[in-house]
């Protein structure tokens, strides 16, 4: 199969083990040259914009766009962002209409569709997208494909807790002023304000223990914070629970629209169930919905626990190929519709 053979040459690039186009390297800049190669092959018309954004337009509806990304994390999964593009390129060919779009830098913030929405003359109609689940809920719930119903909102700070350093070896437990111990007691309140509202996440990633000697108590410490929530009601529960004041935040974006019944219909068509569900990561698709966009996400279900951003990451050639035809069913019927 064609779609196998591409990402076979995709993930090839940058080297291994796993998938590294980080953005903004070369390895990012062979894949969109070789997407390139392949737009042209498909007899589109094959422009960049100022920021790096790869098209392939056809001559009929290249209104509607439909894409993913060709970065990865370091060490990423095989399908994460080349499916979307593989299969858009698939999807296309088949309609005869639309147009492929390939976004730079969606790892790092989704900067190629934030450039493309502040440049709001140059907005699609409709936009669709395929994109693994990068977790277990299809595969959980014995389906291959689903729709998104929207991608979480999520907010950004830190905590620092400050205690006193002193001797590990001669200062007594009770007379203990530690940081670090503060930051656990912490981290659990985190947990258990995100387990108290329903279909919310928060994660402390990163800590930073001053002074950092083994010997030492620690003094200081610095956590990280991400919570992430379906909708704005749940992710400020969130952030109150946690008290604490973040450095950023994204709202939540519901995909609403005629995309998303298409992509509803073109699976029932094919004879499956339909699921919805929400993203918790966020997307292109998530950027060009908040932007006014008629925006839906198309799942394929992830094996192995639905680990991504991992050389795990696993979907079956079963389930691309099923999810490949539903997205060229989806666009089909967007392009003729008015």
């Amino acid at each position: 199969m064609r779609v196998q053979e591409r990402l076979d040459r995709i993930f090839a690039i940058g080297g291994g083990p796993g998938a590294n186009r980080v953005h903004g390297t070369p390895a990012e800049d062979e894949a969109h040259a070789l997407a390139a190669e392949w737009l042209r092959a498909a007899g589109l018309d094959v422009t960049v914009d100022a920021d790096g954004n790869l098209f392939g337009r056809s001559s009929a509806r290249p209104d509607v766009w439909v894409g993913s990304h060709l970065d990865s994390v370091p060490q990423g999964g095989r399908f994460d962002g080349a499916l979307g593009v593989v299969a858009a390129i698939e999807a296309v060919e088949r309609a005869g209409a639309g147009s492929v779009v390939v976004f730079r830098g969606e790892e790092v913030g989704c900067v190629g569709s934030r450039a493309c929405c502040g440049r709001a003359r140059e907005l699609p109609s409709t936009f669709l997208e395929l994109h693994v689940e990068q977790g277990p809920v299809l595969a959980d719930a014995g389906v291959p494909l689903g729709v998104v119903s929207g991608i979480v909102g999520y907010a950004r700070g830190e905590f620092v807790l400050e205690g006193r350093e002193g001797h590990a070896g001669t200062t007594p437990m009770a007379a203990r002023d530690d940081a670090l111990v503060a930051a656990a007691a912490e981290i659990l309140r985190v947990r258990d304000a995100a387990l108290a509202v329903e279909g919310a996440v928060a994660t402390v990633g990163q800590v930073e223990v001053e002074p950092g000697g083994v010997n030492v108590i620690p003094a200081r410490v610095r956590l990280s914070l991400d919570v992430r929530a379906p909708d704005t009601e749940r992710l400020d529960a969130v952030i109150a629970g946690v008290g604490f004041r973040p450095r950023s935040r994204v709202e939540p974006v519901e995909l609403r629209g005629a995309a998303r019944t298409a992509l509803r219909e073109a699976i029932a068509g094919a004879g499956i169930e339909v699921v919805e569900l929400p993203s918790g990561a966020g997307h292109d698709a998530g950027i060009l919905a908040a932007a006014g966009v008629d925006s839906a996400m198309l799942f394929v279900r992830s094996l192995n626990g639905g680990i991504s951003h991992s050389p795990d990451e696993l979907s079956s050639p079963e389930d691309v190929a099923l999810a490949v035809g539903v997205l060229a069913d989806a666009l089909t019927h967007v392009v003729s519709a008015r």
